[in-house]
Protein backbone atom coordinates (compact mmCIF):
# COMPACT_ATOMS: atom_id res chain seq x y z
CA UNK A 1 0.00 0.00 0.00
CA UNK A 2 2.77 2.37 0.34
CA UNK A 3 4.01 1.56 -2.97
CA UNK A 4 0.49 2.68 -4.65
CA UNK A 5 0.33 5.68 -1.95
CA UNK A 6 4.45 6.92 -3.77
CA UNK A 7 2.51 5.97 -7.16
CA UNK A 8 -0.71 7.73 -6.65
CA UNK A 9 0.93 11.17 -5.63
CA UNK A 10 3.36 10.56 -8.43
CA UNK A 11 -0.05 10.40 -10.37
CA UNK A 12 -1.32 13.44 -8.70
CA UNK A 13 1.36 15.84 -9.21
CA UNK A 14 1.90 14.29 -13.04
CA UNK A 15 -1.32 13.26 -14.38
CA UNK A 16 -3.79 16.26 -16.31
CA UNK A 17 -6.93 15.21 -15.41
CA UNK A 18 -8.14 12.81 -12.56
CA UNK A 19 -5.56 10.35 -11.26
CA UNK A 20 -8.05 9.04 -9.07
CA UNK A 21 -9.76 7.54 -12.44
CA UNK A 22 -9.91 3.78 -12.04
CA UNK A 23 -11.54 1.29 -13.91
CA UNK A 24 -14.00 -1.07 -11.93
CA UNK A 25 -14.99 -4.63 -13.10
CA UNK A 26 -17.30 -6.35 -11.93
CA UNK A 27 -19.95 -9.49 -13.14
CA UNK A 28 -23.49 -9.67 -12.99
CA UNK A 29 -26.05 -12.46 -12.21
CA UNK A 30 -24.54 -14.53 -15.49
CA UNK A 31 -21.11 -14.21 -14.56
CA UNK A 32 -21.16 -11.69 -17.41
CA UNK A 33 -18.25 -9.03 -16.82
CA UNK A 34 -18.94 -5.29 -16.85
CA UNK A 35 -16.40 -2.50 -16.66
CA UNK A 36 -16.82 1.55 -15.95
CA UNK A 37 -14.82 4.44 -14.56
CA UNK A 38 -15.35 5.23 -10.63
CA UNK A 39 -13.70 7.92 -8.71
CA UNK A 40 -11.30 6.68 -5.81
CA UNK A 41 -12.01 8.44 -2.49
CA UNK A 42 -10.11 6.11 -0.14
CA UNK A 43 -6.69 4.01 -0.04
CA UNK A 44 -5.26 3.08 3.10
CA UNK A 45 -4.15 -0.43 4.87
CA UNK A 46 -8.06 -1.91 4.36
CA UNK A 47 -8.73 -1.19 1.15
CA UNK A 48 -9.61 1.01 -1.94
CA UNK A 49 -12.98 2.91 -1.42
CA UNK A 50 -15.65 4.38 -3.82
CA UNK A 51 -19.18 5.41 -3.30
CA UNK A 52 -22.22 4.99 -5.93
CA UNK A 53 -25.88 4.03 -5.51
CA UNK A 54 -26.08 0.79 -4.32
CA UNK A 55 -29.02 0.10 -6.15
CA UNK A 56 -27.13 0.88 -9.25
CA UNK A 57 -25.97 -2.12 -11.68
CA UNK A 58 -22.82 -1.61 -10.47
CA UNK A 59 -24.33 -1.74 -6.65
CA UNK A 60 -26.35 -4.78 -7.56
CA UNK A 61 -23.56 -6.67 -8.97
CA UNK A 62 -21.21 -5.74 -5.74
CA UNK A 63 -23.68 -7.29 -3.65
CA UNK A 64 -24.20 -10.21 -5.79
CA UNK A 65 -20.61 -11.21 -6.22
CA UNK A 66 -18.92 -9.50 -3.48
CA UNK A 67 -15.39 -9.64 -5.51
CA UNK A 68 -14.19 -6.77 -7.73
CA UNK A 69 -10.93 -6.12 -9.36
CA UNK A 70 -9.45 -2.19 -10.57
CA UNK A 71 -7.10 -0.88 -12.95
CA UNK A 72 -5.69 2.35 -12.55
CA UNK A 73 -3.84 3.98 -15.70
CA UNK A 74 -1.34 6.61 -15.49
CA UNK A 75 -0.56 7.28 -19.41
CA UNK A 76 1.89 10.14 -18.64
CA UNK A 77 4.13 8.10 -15.83
CA UNK A 78 3.60 4.80 -18.19
CA UNK A 79 2.46 3.45 -14.97
CA UNK A 80 -0.20 0.84 -14.29
CA UNK A 81 -2.04 -0.89 -11.22
CA UNK A 82 -4.30 -3.69 -11.14
CA UNK A 83 -6.11 -4.73 -7.93
CA UNK A 84 -8.41 -7.23 -7.04
CA UNK A 85 -10.03 -8.58 -3.99
CA UNK A 86 -12.97 -9.13 -2.26
CA UNK A 87 -15.46 -6.45 -1.32
CA UNK A 88 -17.67 -4.99 1.76
CA UNK A 89 -19.54 -1.51 2.34
CA UNK A 90 -17.71 0.93 4.31
CA UNK A 91 -19.74 1.65 7.52
CA UNK A 92 -22.83 3.90 7.64
CA UNK A 93 -20.43 6.76 9.54
CA UNK A 94 -17.72 6.84 6.59
CA UNK A 95 -20.51 6.96 4.21
CA UNK A 96 -22.02 9.86 6.14
CA UNK A 97 -19.03 11.87 6.36
CA UNK A 98 -17.69 11.27 2.44
CA UNK A 99 -21.46 12.69 1.62
CA UNK A 100 -21.36 15.63 3.79
CA UNK A 101 -17.40 16.45 2.41
CA UNK A 102 -18.97 16.78 -0.96
CA UNK A 103 -20.51 19.83 -2.84
CA UNK A 104 -24.16 20.26 -2.01
CA UNK A 105 -24.78 19.76 -6.43
CA UNK A 106 -23.39 16.25 -5.74
CA UNK A 107 -25.39 15.47 -2.94
CA UNK A 108 -28.65 16.73 -4.72
CA UNK A 109 -27.68 14.78 -7.49
CA UNK A 110 -27.15 11.84 -5.01
CA UNK A 111 -31.21 12.27 -4.68
CA UNK A 112 -32.44 13.03 -8.06
CA UNK A 113 -30.60 10.00 -9.55
CA UNK A 114 -32.04 6.68 -9.90
CA UNK A 115 -29.01 5.50 -11.56
CA UNK A 116 -28.80 2.73 -13.80
CA UNK A 117 -31.94 2.75 -14.19
CA UNK A 118 -34.47 3.98 -17.70
CA UNK A 119 -34.73 7.70 -18.01
CA UNK A 120 -37.43 8.78 -20.08
CA UNK A 121 -36.20 11.95 -20.66
CA UNK A 122 -33.63 14.54 -19.85
CA UNK A 123 -36.09 16.77 -18.56
CA UNK A 124 -37.67 14.43 -16.01
CA UNK A 125 -33.83 14.41 -13.77
CA UNK A 126 -33.54 18.00 -14.36
CA UNK A 127 -36.93 18.15 -12.94
CA UNK A 128 -35.69 15.56 -9.88
CA UNK A 129 -32.98 17.62 -9.62
CA UNK A 130 -34.96 20.85 -9.47
CA UNK A 131 -37.56 19.26 -6.76
CA UNK A 132 -34.59 18.06 -4.90
CA UNK A 133 -32.71 21.39 -4.82
CA UNK A 134 -35.74 23.10 -3.45
CA UNK A 135 -36.31 20.38 -0.76
CA UNK A 136 -32.94 21.05 0.54
CA UNK A 137 -32.56 24.32 -0.20
CA UNK A 138 -31.94 25.26 3.40
CA UNK A 139 -29.38 23.23 5.70
CA UNK A 140 -27.83 20.18 4.96
CA UNK A 141 -28.85 17.54 2.68
CA UNK A 142 -28.82 13.99 4.62
CA UNK A 143 -26.75 11.18 2.80
CA UNK A 144 -29.55 9.21 0.61
CA UNK A 145 -30.29 5.46 2.31
CA UNK A 146 -29.16 3.83 -0.95
CA UNK A 147 -26.12 5.73 -1.47
CA UNK A 148 -23.03 4.19 0.14
CA UNK A 149 -19.30 3.23 -0.46
CA UNK A 150 -17.72 0.25 -1.43
CA UNK A 151 -14.36 -0.80 -0.30
CA UNK A 152 -11.53 -3.63 -2.62
CA UNK A 153 -9.91 -5.78 0.58
CA UNK A 154 -6.81 -6.46 -2.10
CA UNK A 155 -5.76 -9.96 -2.38
CA UNK A 156 -3.43 -9.06 -5.42
CA UNK A 157 -1.66 -5.61 -6.36
CA UNK A 158 0.13 -5.68 -9.37
CA UNK A 159 2.60 -2.43 -10.63
CA UNK A 160 3.20 -2.33 -14.18
CA UNK A 161 5.75 0.37 -15.67
CA UNK A 162 6.44 0.60 -19.21
CA UNK A 163 9.86 0.20 -20.39
CA UNK A 164 11.47 0.90 -24.08
CA UNK A 165 11.24 -2.57 -26.42
CA UNK A 166 8.27 -4.04 -24.06
CA UNK A 167 10.60 -4.84 -21.71
CA UNK A 168 8.10 -3.67 -18.53
CA UNK A 169 8.73 -3.85 -15.23
CA UNK A 170 6.01 -6.16 -13.50
CA UNK A 171 5.76 -6.87 -9.68
CA UNK A 172 2.30 -8.43 -7.98
CA UNK A 173 1.65 -8.65 -4.49
CA UNK A 174 -0.37 -11.50 -2.88
CA UNK A 175 -1.95 -12.11 0.02
CA UNK A 176 -4.39 -15.19 1.24
CA UNK A 177 -6.39 -12.86 3.67
CA UNK A 178 -6.26 -9.58 4.80
CA UNK A 179 -4.52 -11.11 7.84
CA UNK A 180 -1.70 -12.50 6.95
CA UNK A 181 1.64 -10.85 5.12
CA UNK A 182 2.11 -9.64 1.59
CA UNK A 183 4.10 -12.28 -0.91
CA UNK A 184 6.15 -10.57 -3.74
CA UNK A 185 7.23 -12.07 -7.39
CA UNK A 186 8.38 -10.54 -10.25
CA UNK A 187 7.01 -11.35 -13.75
CA UNK A 188 7.40 -11.50 -16.95
CA UNK A 189 6.58 -8.41 -19.02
Amino acid sequence: MRLFAAWLSDATASEPRDPTAMTLATVDESGMPNARMVLLKGADAQGFVFYTNVDSQKGQELATAAKAALVFHWKSLNRQVRVRGAVERVTAEEADAYFASRPKQAQIGAWASQQSRPLESRLAFEKAVAINAAKYAIGSVPRPPYWSGFRIVPAQIEFWHDRPFRLHDRIVFKRASPTEAWSKTRLYP
